[in-house]
């Protein structure tokens, strides 16, 4: 089982402590391109794909992505059927 699939896996189970990394790191992997919404965006980042935007805020000062955060980007995922 490589990476991507570990990252896959552990996402599935709603983990508290998956990070902005992680979650880049698997984007990545799944073909998502990461955007920077100008130089006002702040800590926002959108990751694209086939029209399918993902909008996260990147967290400070902790890493950890947040509980609705890491349920929202497992239900677009799945409803693409990329996991």
């Amino acid at each position: 089982m490589g990476k991507k699939e570990k990252l896959i896996e552990r996402l599935k189970l709603n983990p508290k402590d998956f990070t902005f990394e992680e979650m880049e790191t698997l984007l990545t992997a799944l073909g998502f391109a990461r955007f920077n919404k100008g130089k006002t965006s702040g800590s926002r980042v959108m990751f694209r794909k086939d029209g399918i935007p993902i909008i996260l805020h990147k967290p400070h000062p902790r890493k950890e992505l947040l509980d609705y955060q890491v349920k929202q980007i497992v239900n677009t995922l799945s409803k693409e059927g990329l996991i």
